[in-house]
């Protein structure tokens, strides 16, 4: 019994100096995890009216996105206090692909909503009958497209729209 005793007390302290030493260990990984505006590698696809206007994996973070029409914002998932840090979003996504590839996109900026509309992309305008409804791995998001944040390997899709 005796026996037994000392078996379970060496047991418990091998245990306990175990857990002790690799605290700070677990700590720093959870230090480094807290980085989320890493960039992420999705694929952005724009769907116009008359067919598929462009579709190509991009490496995006959240940031800056200026319009024309809409001026310099944080497009960066801290919008409208949707993360408490910054995250990579659908439309820094769409900002990133522009940029890199040659083409334009258009939005305006409301303050009420802390987050741009997509007006056009490449020329093409939703005007009155329609809007660039954006959805992320097939689902429509259920916030603007600077407070969604999206993730390594997320299809990214920016789809004209009639009402």
């Amino acid at each position: 019994m005796r026996t037994t005793l000392l078996r379970r007390a060496a047991v418990t302290t091998a245990a306990l100096g175990l857990a002790l030493t690799t605290a700070p260990a677990v700590a720093q990984a959870e230090t480094t995890a807290t980085f989320t505006n890493a960039p992420v590698r999705v694929t952005v696809t724009v769907q116009g009216p008359d067919g598929l206007l462009f579709q190509k994996k991009i490496f995006t973070w959240g940031h800056d996105v200026t319009t024309a029409t809409g001026g310099t914002h944080k497009c960066d998932g801290t919008n409208g206090s949707a993360h408490a840090t910054k995250v990579p979003t659908p439309t820094a996504a769409l900002d990133h692909a522009a940029k890199r590839n040659g083409f334009t996109w258009d939005g305006t900026w409301y303050a009420s909503f802390d987050d741009f509309s997509v007006d056009t992309v490449k020329g093409v305008n939703g005007g009155g009958s329609a809007y660039w409804s954006i959805s992320v791995n097939g689902t429509p998001t259920p916030v603007g497209g600077c407070q969604f944040e999206i993730e390594n390997g997320d299809q990214v899709a920016f789809t004209w729209t009639s009402f």
